[in-house]
């Protein structure tokens, strides 16, 4: 048995392009043959995956998994759209949101976490079932919400399956109401959110960088009106609030009653459930959101294939 050096086990990275504990695992399963670990890992769909893992993942599935008095979602990404439809993707999706759970809101931890039914972590084997499923595929992030009391609840827009689809809120509401009424309650307001994508729950909870270069833009706009600085700052004010009811979950028009505030619908189904509800958070994740997708040109493609 050849001793497994460091230097092998880079060597098998540079030549493979799996990761370094892969690397290092493919050695020890075939005595620091180096040939015979470059077969352990392709075998594997390791080193497949390596070659995959530049590509552009922005397509997927948004996975909803709920506990007692929790919530969390999270984000696994696909090239294609083809590949999040099959069964096996979704299986996975369904499985890495119930282990988000016990994530409670950390990526790290969360691939960490033993996959169900396999002797790698949640990390491992993603990057095992890319040589599989043929793509690219990434847990991108993990979100988790809890209440002392009363309910987390949850909405997938665009489901494929129960759990899983396009776009995925939870959000949490407090309260010593009866759990049924405050779970139809809480989908609604799940249901408002991923219609009017709201940045905060609170004024006070907005970042301030984001109130910041409103406040510049409204003032320029302002400035070329031509009129007095008393006058100009009265305007900022009065926009700085019209921008509060666009963009504060409890300042915004209700979707299901615009002549009421979300703030104002909840007061009114407390009544009705008999008891104070209050909202301590929410979270929303659409698909790809942020991720730059690759423009192709498919004329190119097909000249370069035909070696033109």
């Amino acid at each position: 048995m050849a001793e497994i050096t460091t230097a092998l086990i880079k060597d098998l990275r540079e030549t493979t392009g799996a990761g370094m504990m892969d690397c290092k695992k493919a050695l020890q399963e075939t005595g620091g043959d180096m040939e015979a670990a470059i077969d352990w890992l392709r075998a594997k769909g390791l080193s497949k995956a390596a070659k995959k893992a530049d590509r552009v993942a922005a397509e997927g599935l948004i996975g909803f998994a709920a506990g007692d008095k929790c919530a969390g979602l999270i984000e696994l990404n696909s090239e294609t759209d083809f590949a999040a439809r099959s069964e096996k993707f979704q299986a996975i999706v369904s499985a890495v949101a119930k282990i988000a759970l016990d994530a409670k809101g950390d990526l790290a931890a969360l691939l960490a976490q033993k996959f169900p039914g396999s002797e790698r972590d949640v990390a491992g084997y993603v990057s095992e079932m890319v040589g599989t499923i043929g793509e690219n595929m990434s847990v991108r992030r993990t979100a988790y919400l809890s209440v002392p009391q009363g309910v987390v609840a949850g909405y997938i827009h665009n489901q494929v399956v129960p759990g899983l689809g396009k776009m995925g809120v939870i959000v949490a509401l407090e309260s010593a109401g009866d759990t049924k009424k405050l779970n139809e309650l809480g989908r609604q307001v799940a249901m408002h959110i991923a219609a009017a994508a709201p940045l905060a729950l609170a004024p006070e909870s907005l970042d301030p960088e984001v109130v910041e270069r409103e406040r510049a833009v409204l003032i320029e706009q302002a400035r070329e009106s031509g009129k007095p600085d008393n006058i100009i700052e009265k305007m900022i004010e009065g926009r700085i609030r019209k921008f509060y009811e666009e963009v504060v979950l409890l300042s915004q028009a209700w979707v299901m009653d615009p002549d009421i505030t979300v703030q104002k619908a909840i007061d009114a189904a407390a009544k009705d459930i008999g008891t104070p509800v209050k909202v301590t958070g929410f979270v929303r994740f659409l698909l790809g959101d942020g991720i730059a997708k690759e423009e192709s040109d498919f004329a190119a493609e097909v000249a370069a294939a035909a070696g033109n």
